[in-house]
């Protein structure tokens, strides 16, 4: 197995993980609450789970691991932003970072691929 498949999994199984953990712990919801956006909560989660499965649909198809990866490193950039805006610390920051630029990895990686494809 390519790092690259291991590195997809591991961001496609914590996205499907956190997604869904918002739908049953009120942690979750209160942090929303505290970021200021309440009504982006359950779209979010919603968004995480969709790019948890393009992710993991992507390892047989790279347009949609393209559109997966590129959508969460998005979203976590918008995680990392609204960390800043409620002054969290770096280390509170850590994960929006860190699944940033995983994702952005991926997608970047991703592009590579599907370039080399249509030389």
């Amino acid at each position: 197995m390519r790092i690259l498949d291991i590195l997809i999994m591991l961001s496609g199984l914590s996205f499907l993980v956190y997604g869904i953990t918002y739908f049953s712990s009120p942690h979750m919801k209160s942090e929303f609450v505290r970021f200021g956006l309440v009504k982006f909560g359950i779209l979010t989660a919603v968004l995480e789970i969709l790019g948890a499965l393009g992710l993991i649909i992507g390892l047989f198809n790279n347009f949609i691991l393209l559109i997966a990866s590129g959508g969460l490193a998005i979203l976590m950039l918008f995680g990392f932003l609204a960390r800043l805006r409620v002054k969290d610390s770096l280390l509170v920051s850590l994960p929006a970072i860190l699944y940033m630029a995983l994702n952005a990895y991926i997608f970047f990686r991703t592009m590579e691929i599907l370039q080399q494809g249509f030389n």
